[in-house]
């Protein structure tokens, strides 16, 4: 069987656009996304040296989440502009080395990777996840890992694999508890708010208590501690079941139909050539040489 990288698309690009500066060519394109993307990619795939990666990126909002809960990530900022502007060539530098994207108007990335990372662990393939969105958490398994960058207060410790062990540890729940932890504390990345005062600690140890679901916490209300979370578990208990499943992820979606490429070295030093990224167009040089007949000359370094 196969290993798969799957990469969460904007997760990524944003993590690459606040851990640079705000670089840019001599024209005044912003490029610092662009550095850390391709540069990030190569070093998972080195990592990992999967068998196929695929990458998926948000063309908008779950529609039905969005349905559900009208506030759902309205809470987000725009996307910066200079990160805007480079998501198309993010797009296009991915194509150029060779892999596939995966995008779908009205289905969130993350539903479509969860969905495929899952179907591609049933049949038995081993797949890691590069994200930081703990929603992934709750899809890890014998054969699903989650890639974790490194934290920006200590980049040192470099990108960590997560495991199901590493998720209890993590969130005090296992994997298959993440999305009735989310529901009972909430995740303010996506604007779903929890039960006021209940932390980590608590929804662990109701869920440990009440067999691991939103609905056990929901039938033993009247049995809880802290006492004073009774009756608002009891009157919040239709808010408790639409936040799970808003944190729920979407495993019945179709399976993605990649359109698979191969490297275009060539395309990828014109990329890399015209915005003057001239480092990394050095390195791809040296990593693709063997599949161009003559690699054209490195040119001189400069970040």
């Amino acid at each position: 069987m196969a290993k798969w990288l799957l990469v969460d698309g904007f997760n990524l690009a944003y993590r690459c656009f606040h851990a640079l500066p705000e670089l840019t060519s001599s024209t005044g394109v912003p490029t610092g996304a662009l550095h850390g993307w391709v540069k990030s990619l190569w070093k998972l795939i080195d990592l990992e040296q999967p068998d196929s990666t695929l990458v998926f990126f948000d063309l908008g909002e779950s529609e039905e989440r969005i349905a559900l809960h009208a506030a759902y990530k309205a809470q987000r900022k725009p996307m910066p502009e200079p990160l805007r502007q480079q998501i198309d060539p993010i797009k296009a530098l991915t194509r150029a080395m060779g892999l596939a994207g995966i995008e779908e108007q009205g289905v969130e990335s993350d539903d479509l990777l969860a969905a495929e990372a899952v179907r591609l662990a049933q049949a038995g393939h081993d797949v890691v996840i590069v994200s930081s969105d703990k929603d992934f958490a709750q899809i890890v398994g014998d054969r699903i890992k989650i890639m974790l960058p490194p934290p920006s207060a200590n980049p040192k410790l470099g990108w960590r694999l997560l495991d199901a062990a590493g998720v209890q540890e993590k969130f005090g729940v296992p994997p298959a508890q993440i999305a009735a932890y989310l529901a009972l504390v909430g995740d303010t990345s996506d604007n779903i708010p929890g039960l006021d005062g209940v932390g980590p600690k608590t929804a662990s140890k109701w869920l440990a208590e009440c067999g691991g679901t939103v609905e056990g916490v929901i039938a033993r209300a009247a049995e809880l501690k802290p006492d004073r979370f009774r009756a608002v578990v009891a009157s919040d208990a239709d808010r408790l079941r639409m936040n799970l499943k808003l944190t729920t992820l979407n495993l019945a979606l179709p399976s993605v139909k990649p359109e698979w490429r191969t490297p275009q070295p060539e395309e990828l030093f014109r990329l890399l050539d015209g915005f003057e990224m001239r480092s990394t167009a050095a390195e791809a040089r040296k990593r693709y040489a063997s599949l161009v007949k003559s690699a054209p000359p490195a040119q001189g370094e400069l970040f």
